[in-house]
């Protein structure tokens, strides 16, 4: 009975598995939907105790689960400090802090229920794929990311020389033309912070030119190194056929 109940939490290649995968899955779907509910304002008294009924019945759910799972796992600190450990922990971590003193404030920490829906890539080819690829494309992003942060410090620096002098107010510091800089390099531009000055226009336009670059280049960088990690997997599958065929008896 132990080893069944066990094979069924940890194991998806039984129905009994798969429903109770899927089960777990749904109760995420609820808790998210019911924490959306709750964010809605002038909400019925009766609709609240409703949403917090579920609340609890997705918690205590949750619960079993996270306890199930450090029953079965061999060793159960290697899950407990795993990614998706700490992530089912935290699921249901401050629910119960928040059922004692006064610590409404770090409920906002429910929101990491969201991270929850990783679940559904636990056996998802499509992830193990993607994973692999930013692997292969490691160093690539690494080093863009890092061009990037100087990109966007020195443009609001630039930014400033120009137009501090005219908009005193908008372009205070370099730190307050840091905001100019992040919408101007990823190409928002929501219009709330602007160059006025011939300079600053000129500088905005090759800042723009940049941040097209920006925006591009991490887009490539995924999709080849996607596209290696499909190469990659498909040798696999092949080598592993190979190794099959071999080892199959001759007629």
């Amino acid at each position: 009975m132990i080893q069944k109940l066990k094979r069924i939490v940890l194991g998806n290649d039984t129905f009994a598995g798969r429903a109770f995968d899927f089960g777990v899955q749904l109760l995420i779907v609820v808790s998210l939907i019911t924490y959306s509910i709750e964010t809605l304002p002038d909400l019925a008294e009766g609709t609240r105790k409703l949403l917090f009924g579920i609340e609890c019945g997705t918690v205590f759910a949750f619960t079993i689960e996270y306890l199930l799972r450090i029953y079965f796992s061999q060793p159960r600190l290697k899950f407990m400090l795993s990614f998706f450990g700490l992530i089912d922990l935290a699921a249901i971590l401050p629910f119960y802090l928040a059922t004692g003193a006064d610590f409404r404030s770090i409920r906002a920490f429910r929101l990491m229920r969201l991270f929850r829906l990783l679940k559904l890539a636990r056996y998802n080819a499509a992830i193990r794929r993607f994973h692999r690829a930013l692997l292969i494309a490691k160093e690539e992003v690494i080093l863009f990311l890092c061009t990037t942060i100087i990109l966007l410090w020195l443009s609001a620096i630039g930014i400033y020389y120009f137009e501090n002098e005219a908009q005193p107010e908008t372009f205070k510091s370099v730190f307050h033309s840091l905001w100019w800089s992040v919408t101007t390099l990823t190409t928002v531009g929501y219009g709330d912070a602007y160059p006025i000055t011939v300079g600053g226009r000129v500088f905005t336009f090759f800042v723009l030119l940049i941040g097209l670059g920006i925006v591009s280049v991490p887009a490539g960088l995924v999709a080849s190194a996607l596209s290696k990690a499909r190469q990659i997997e498909d040798s696999e599958r092949k080598s592993e056929k190979d190794a099959s065929d071999s080892k199959s008896p001759s007629p």
